[in-house]
């Protein structure tokens, strides 16, 4: 991975524009061979990025007078009395992202190695195999077709059928938030592209769900299930005893 702090404009070209102002910036390249921009607040997501397959070309200027750094209005500003070198960052549609640097503070590469991948706490997976060995917690009629079906983008954690005999896909988190939510659009967007599957309904299945998750998870129909743990797992609550 290659780690850049910058002053930089950034533009996007393609099925519409975006302007980065010069500014402070972390460019990252990672080696997969995408390219994200971020800044230092705001959020976790990227400014702007270029998901792979793209290509890093450097198009700097020789020229070591100042150079004149285009916006997407056309409008200029003077860079300094530095040359600002220009990185073009294209991928297979055709589309860019320009990256103006007037000035690197940090260039560093570092080899980071294979990841092992997202590892599940203990009571996320275990909720996932009570879940499982419970299917009927999901409603009457239902029936398991497998733990952790695999996808293109990753495993769904349970995929089953409702009475119906249609096809649910359920996404189990401790915590519920947004994030699993989106998680569980993206695999519901692939899964309804199978024939043999399609249509797949949703269900966001987690111990508490926060009111955002409840309002995007319903505004994409996806049915939200509060689990009890200790229910699943054939607990009884002590809470009102005396002894």
């Amino acid at each position: 991975m290659r780690l850049v702090i910058a002053r930089c404009q950034v533009d996007y070209v393609g099925r519409l524009t975006a302007h980065l102002p010069m500014a402070r910036r972390l460019l990252m390249m990672k080696a997969d061979g995408s390219v994200l921009v971020h800044s230092d607040g705001g959020s976790y997501k990227p400014l702007n990025w270029m998901s792979p397959p793209c290509w890093l070309e450097d198009r700097s200027s020789s020229d070591s007078e100042a150079t004149a750094l285009a916006g997407p209005d056309g409008s200029t500003s003077a860079a300094g009395n530095h040359p600002a070198r220009s990185w073009v960052v294209t991928n297979k549609a055709g589309e860019e992202l320009r990256i103006i640097i007037e000035e690197i503070e940090h260039d560093s590469e570092h080899d980071l190695g294979v990841d092992p991948g997202l590892v599940k706490d203990g009571v996320e997976a275990h909720l996932q195999e009570l879940l499982a060995e419970h299917i009927e917690t999901l409603g009457a009629g239902y029936s398991l077709i497998r733990r952790e079906y695999m996808t293109a983008i990753g495993p769904v954690d349970i995929l089953c059928r409702d009475a119906d005999g249609a096809t649910v896909a359920v996404e189990i988190k401790r915590r519920g938030e947004i994030d699993g939510v989106e998680q569980l659009t993206r695999y519901l967007e692939l899964l309804n592209r199978d024939p043999l599957l399609a249509p797949v309904a949703g269900v966001f299945a987690a111990q508490q769900i926060k009111p955002q998750a409840k309002t995007l998870a319903s505004d994409r129909g996806i049915r939200c299930l509060t689990l009890d743990y200790d229910a699943l797992r054939g607990t009884e609550s002590d809470e009102f005893r005396l002894f």
